[in-house]
């Protein structure tokens, strides 16, 4: 598998697209070129993060002075110039507009404005850059110079200071060798400058072309400054990186972040997903351990279970035996204990088993055997006794009774 390269460079060439790459820091080589002008149509470009640099037709370059240090201030005050140009950017259209600076001096400041015409249909790779230049910014341009080249069959050229690019221009001109109307094109540009205060006197003409061009043609002696012939230089890294953005890498870069943020939502939901199956698995694992080891101790303690039942069991028969409350005596005096006092109620017989109460008595009035039936069924003494208590009987020596209960249940 080959390794990804670590940056990818989409130049305009003399005839069509090149591909330029480069691993860690070491300079770029020529990876392919492609005889077509349109990016959307070049194939094989290697993986990694692409930096597309526009043509110079692609744009237009605004050099201006401003009276201010303050680089925030930059943007605004070159939108307000290119206003004044009767340029007026889309604000849809993307970050179509950049500003660098090319000198200082005191509290003035020497600026490039640049503006990018709107790509059209076919002028855009298929696979998103990552960052986007000018190639103008692509190559070195020693000190003072002018540069020239061609760019899909024009020739274009830009005049630099100090080695920056000052201003850049697409010409008309396609002709095999630098010509007079390629010449009278780079004057009248440098002229218009010089109207805005800007005067390039370039110390060198850098002519880059290919092998079989060795003639610099209408450059030799156009500027009386030396021609320098030889090819194109390999392209370097921009420094500082441009804000270029077109809106639709712009709305692509959006719309791959939501594609981004929904992948990662649903991967979320699925990882708390999982989480609570798992929790709930090992929940479940807990409880049928605890189970399991329950049923082994509930095993190991059936023969001491059986004989604890036993043992209650038969401790239950002997309940009536060996509790004093159920004694016989006991429930006798806590029944002797509802006979109104001072009266003539007697108990004539008393049967206390396990099974039954039975009374049977008598008295002179009936009031006490009322009496004595409404104690019987309030007493706190005797609670948990169901009691059966009829009406009394009129006999020869006052009135007599037979009442019955259940004994308490435990």
């Amino acid at each position: 598998m080959s390794k990804p390269t670590d940056q990818i460079l989409l130049i305009p060439g003399a005839t069509g697209w090149e591909i330029w790459t480069s691993q860690a820091e070491a300079e770029f080589t020529l990876h392919s070129a492609s005889p077509s002008s349109r990016a959307s149509e070049l194939i094989g470009v290697p993986s990694g993060d692409i930096l597309m640099f526009f043509p110079v037709k692609a744009i237009t370059a605004i050099p201006m002075k401003v009276t201010s240090e303050d680089d925030s201030l930059f943007p605004e005050l070159a939108v307000m110039h290119a206003e004044g140009l009767g340029m007026r950017p889309d604000p849809m259209a993307g970050q179509l507009t950049d500003t660098f600076v090319i000198a200082r001096q005191g509290s003035t400041t020497a600026l490039l404005s640049v503006h990018l015409r709107a790509p059209v249909d076919g002028e855009l790779p298929l696979r998103g850059p990552k960052e986007f230049d000018i190639s103008a910014r692509a190559y070195p341009m020693p000190g003072d110079c002018l540069a020239v080249w061609k760019e899909f069959g024009r020739w274009v050229f830009c005049l630099s200071h100090q080695g920056k690019p000052v201003y850049c221009q697409a010409t008309s001109t396609s002709a095999a060798t630098p010509d007079d109307s390629l010449v009278r094109e780079i004057r009248l540009a440098i002229i218009q400058l010089s109207l805005q205060d800007i005067d390039l006197a370039p110390a060198r003409v850098l002519l880059w072309t290919h092998a079989e061009l060795t003639s610099p043609g209408a450059l030799a002696g156009a500027f009386h400054v030396p021609v320098d012939v030889s090819p194109r230089p390999a392209p370097v890294l921009p420094s500082p990186r441009s804000k270029l953005l077109p809106a639709d890498v712009r709305a692509a870069r959006r719309s791959a972040r939501r594609r981004r943020n929904v992948i990662l939502s649903i991967a979320a939901v699925a990882l708390a997903y999982l989480a609570l199956i798992g929790f709930s698995s090992y929940q479940l694992w807990k409880t049928h351990t605890d189970t399991t080891l329950l049923r082994k101790q509930a095993r190991a303690a059936a023969p001491d279970a059986i004989a604890f039942t036993t043992h209650l069991a038969k401790w239950d028969e002997l309940h009536h035996a060996v509790d004093l409350s159920q004694a016989p005596v006991d429930i006798l005096y806590r029944i002797s204990r509802c006979i109104p006092p001072n009266s003539s109620l007697r108990l004539k017989t008393a049967e206390v088993s396990a099974n039954e109460i039975s009374l049977t008595g008598e008295a002179q009035q009936q009031a006490a055997v009322g009496q004595f039936s409404l104690a019987l069924r309030k007493s706190n003494d005797l609670v948990g006794l169901i009691w059966q208590t009829p009406e009394a009987s009129k006999s020869i020596r006052g009135w007599e009774f037979v009442y019955t209960a259940a004994p308490p249940k435990n």
